[in-house]
């Protein structure tokens, strides 16, 4: 019998949808789109990639990949003219958003744009006390010059830059009813208790 020197239709149909359909269909289903027997069609498709018993089928499947990679390939080039011509469109449209979008992924594509993400992982829930009192210490150590935080024990008093500024003694300022009653400035009489 021998091998065959040319391709049938019916394995030019089977080999160009099993391409065209790739990662979407299977061996079976191309030979049965292609006209073979629905009850043979396993078998057909496992002899029409078998390189033994099939070269020219294999041989064809193969050409048509290489067409479709070099078809869809993405080179940098291509993306890059490609993004130009949708901007270019867009912009002929007055679809201004899209143009800009497109300029934006041709900027990506050409490494203009870093996209900078950081992934934390572990929830504090999960911290022992210790290691929250750490990352507490490290937090305020961090963020110190920002918070420029005193620790004053006592009486929290708001502190303005009026009063900052003004030529008063801390006494004066005081609103401590000790401290006023021994100040020489303090009127008695306008104290209420």
């Amino acid at each position: 019998m021998g091998v065959p020197k040319r391709l049938t239709e019916m394995q030019k149909r089977f080999a160009e949808y099993l391409v065209f359909n790739e990662g979407r269909t299977t061996g079976a289903d191309a030979a049965i789109a292609a006209g073979y027997s629905e009850k043979r069609a396993r078998v057909e498709a496992s002899e029409l990639l078998n390189p033994r018993l099939s070269p020219l089928v294999v041989q064809y499947i193969g050409a048509l990949r290489e067409e479709k990679v070099k078809k869809y390939e993405v080179t940098y080039d291509k993306h890059v003219a490609e993004l130009g011509q949708i901007r270019e469109a867009a912009l002929k449209k007055g679809a201004f958003s899209a143009a800009t979008n497109a300029e934006k992924n041709r900027g990506m594509a050409a490494g203009l744009y870093i996209d900078r993400k950081i992934i934390k992982t572990g929830k504090l829930e999960e911290m022992s006390e210790e290691q929250l009192e750490e990352k507490m210490k490290k937090i305020l150590e961090d963020y110190a010059p920002i918070l420029n935080a005193k620790q004053v024990e006592g009486e929290a008093l708001e502190v303005t830059e009026a009063s900052q500024s003004s030529s008063h003694t801390p006494e004066e300022s005081s609103s401590d009813p000790q401290k006023l009653e021994n100040h020489p400035h303090h009127d008695h009489k306008t104290q209420t208790t």
